[in-house]
């Protein structure tokens, strides 16, 4: 897919939600932060101070896809759905996939409704066998959008919080 052609709807999280949410993350002293989506920095301005914290926004020159190093954490509010060509993509796999290939330690994703069902047991499956899984949801309400959210932890911890049942019934 490329990524560089596509441009995205700009919602910013509330800094009261950033702030609530960003708690849950567990960082340590010295880790890399990455927010690919930075926005007006609601979330990164609430990474830790003892951490190593990384942005990108688009609107500024900097496109996610620019950041090449390796991240521990990636936390951020993506974009969920692109424009690529004429046609309207769900971002939130293309890009929960595209930075499991870099992040060390977690993917801290919020997302709506449509983002939380396209996490498919087959899906789920194939994050855990690449050492992926579901830590965490924290459930909350952005009543300016469209309501309930999700914030979603991936850690490289296995667990079996979340198991799938492949085929269809």
């Amino acid at each position: 897919m490329d990524y560089n052609n596509e441009t995205y709807d700009f919602h910013q999280t509330p800094i009261e939600l950033c702030k609530l949410l960003i708690k849950y993350v567990p960082t340590v002293e010295g880790d890399i932060c990455y927010e690919p989506f930075a926005g007006k920095n609601n979330f990164f301005n609430q990474f830790p101070l003892n951490t190593t914290n990384i942005r990108t926004e688009q609107r500024d020159g900097l496109d996610y896809t620019s950041y090449k190093e390796k991240a521990d954490w990636v936390i951020t509010n993506p974009p969920f759905c692109l424009n690529v060509g004429d046609k309207r993509i769900n971002a939130f796999i293309n890009l929960l996939e595209y930075f499991m290939t870099f992040t060390t330690k977690g993917i801290a994703f919020l997302g709506n409704d449509r983002c939380f069902a396209s996490l498919t047991p087959k899906r789920l499956t194939a994050y855990n066998k690449n050492g992926w899984y579901i830590q965490k949801i924290i459930i909350c309400n952005v009543k300016k959008w469209r309501g309930r959210y999700f914030f979603i932890i991936f850690e490289k911890k296995e667990n079996n919080f979340i198991e799938s049942i492949l085929g269809s019934y």
